[in-house]
């Protein structure tokens, strides 16, 4: 499960710019995903061997100067209920506003971990100007500048000592969770696939505080369920129930092996659905797309593979994906959706023998070599498999430095099409010889 940092703020503080300074400190692990929803941001980011997800709660405010009463006020609220620790960010120009006054009332109440970060300290006047947010009774203040860095590093190292550390768990069953908008339809598939019956499921309490593991053990198939639907009574969140759904959407994301993204067929494939797609494949998790409510739409013989295409246009390069269309309602496919997760889960987890793999892949690559580079010819000479969660290939080389995108690609497609990892990520490493 992931550490969830949330940064909340009144509007124009700077989060958005203390969320692109945390994200990026670490490049190559970085994933920023903007516009979920309204120009929502989440990303990775890694702090001293410490990965984390960075959530910036927006301050849209909506259609209104004044207006804390409910965007802000609902995203603190899921904010504080969900994130592992808070950053309250706070404008060292202006100094305590009543709109800070409001959301430091409801830190104060919370029993996370919340960090005073005052932002735009760039010299020594306005360092000494910080000290009026001590006020807040919130305890320590870390005075940063976000636009140059300067303090974000103590800030974090102090973070990261909130961060909980779960053990791994010694479960070998297949994990699979349901992700997709809301109203898409993740509850009634679960009840549809539990059924009402609960004496075959034993809902058991998760490892995390807020998801639940579902024993499923019906039809010759046994797995784990990650639900994390109505879980709560939400009665505050009415007009940011997409930005809830995306903080419980990563922490379901992040510890599941196989990902059941659904998606409504009347309203296609969006932008948050790409967002949280490419969220599972950066993680490496194995991923089914479900196209439910296919009963509302009109269809011919053609329309299935129309609809196919255009998801997969908008999911490239990793295309390599099962695309089941379904109706919970009338329980059409539903089980074959299940039986597809659980497919995804062996190609995850699948290891070919190395011989078969040189057998196989060697004679391909002297047919359709890398492309030479100033005049020096690159020699693939041996493929292993390396261990790991998910498929991972090293291809020992003379000069890997040399080959370049399209060449991986082509490797890629290669190895889906000899030995199907359908719905899985696949990772390739070029090394020394």
């Amino acid at each position: 499960m992931s550490n969830i940092i949330a940064i909340v703020g009144r509007p124009n503080v700077g989060k958005s710019t203390l969320f692109n300074r945390l994200t990026e400190s670490r490049k190559a692990i970085v994933d920023d995903f903007s516009g979920v929803t309204r120009d929502r941001h989440y990303g990775s980011a890694e702090w001293i061997d410490k990965q984390f997800t960075v959530i910036d709660t927006g301050g849209y405010v909506a259609n209104s100067e004044d207006v804390f009463e409910t965007a802000i006020r609902e995203q603190v609220v899921i904010a504080i209920e969900e994130a592992t620790a808070l950053l309250f960010l706070v404008d060292v120009t202006t100094g305590i506003t009543d709109l800070d006054d409001e959301i430091a009332q409801l830190l104060r109440r919370s029993n996370k971990p919340v960090f005073v970060v005052v932002n735009k300290v760039d010299n020594t006047q306005l360092q000494n100007d910080a000290a009026v947010f001590y006020g807040f009774g919130l305890g320590e203040i870390y005075p940063i500048s976000s636009m140059t860095g300067s303090g974000t590093g103590d800030l974090l190292d102090e973070v990261i000592k909130n961060f909980e550390d779960l053990p791994e768990e010694e479960n070998t069953l297949p994990k699979i969770t349901i992700v997709g908008r809301p109203n898409v339809g993740k509850s009634s598939l679960i009840n549809a696939l539990i059924g009402k019956d609960r004496n075959i499921v034993t809902p058991i309490a998760g490892t995390t505080r807020d998801s639940i593991h579902i024993h499923y053990n019906q039809f010759g198939h046994e797995f784990m369920f990650i639900d994390t639907a109505g879980l709560r009574k939400k009665t505050k969140v009415k007009e940011n129930i997409e930005f809830y759904s995306v903080m419980r959407t990563i922490k379901a994301l992040e510890e599941a092996d196989v990902v059941i993204l659904m998606v409504d067929a009347t309203e296609g494939l969006e932008s948050q659905d790409v967002n949280i797609f490419h969220l599972a494949e950066k993680n490496k998790k194995g991923v089914v797309v479900l196209v439910n409510k296919w009963d509302l739409i009109e269809k011919d013989n053609k329309t299935a593979k129309a609809f196919e295409d255009q998801i997969r246009q908008k999911l490239q390069p990793f295309t390599d994906i099962p695309i089941i269309f379904t109706s919970v309602v009338t329980k059409q496919r539903i089980f074959q959706a299940i039986e597809t997760a659980l497919e995804v889960y062996k190609n995850r987890s699948k290891k070919i023998p190395t011989s078969k793999l040189n057998d196989v892949m060697l004679p391909i690559i002297e047919n359709y070599p890398p492309p030479a580079l100033k005049g020096k010819y690159i020699k693939i000479k041996y493929i292993t498999q390396i261990n790991g969660t998910s498929p991972m290939f090293a291809f020992f080389c003379n000069l890997p430095q040399y080959i370049k995108e399209p060449y991986k690609r082509f490797i890629e497609n290669k190895l889906r099409e000899h030995f199907n990892f359908s719905g899985v990520p696949i990772q390739i490493y070029f090394r020394q010889k």
